[in-house]
């Protein structure tokens, strides 16, 4: 399932998909992100994203994993964040 935009790619880029070689999270309802050299720590803790429609302006969007989801080393999407909530 490598297919799609990556979180943080430009808007004119004309490649804005995953590349083979990298790991990615998907986030669910939303674009992959990047978590290449990700330790396992790093991804348990989940994300805080920019967001452009967060409750707050300049707020974040928050993602995180969902305790026993599968995950998968190496490249490809190797897990899932699920939107949790914002914060300004």
């Amino acid at each position: 399932m490598l297919n799609g935009r990556v979180y943080g790619a430009e808007h004119d880029d004309p490649n804005p998909g995953p590349l083979p070689h990298r790991t990615h999270a998907e986030l669910v309802g939303g674009p992959l992100l990047d978590i290449h050299g990700w330790r396992t720590e790093e991804v348990d803790d989940g994300v805080a994203l920019t967001a452009g429609l967060s409750r707050w302006p300049g707020g974040r969007a928050l993602y995180d994993p969902h305790s026993g989801e599968p995950r998968t080393p190496g490249p490809g999407v190797s897990c899932r964040f699920h939107y949790s909530g914002d914060t300004p």
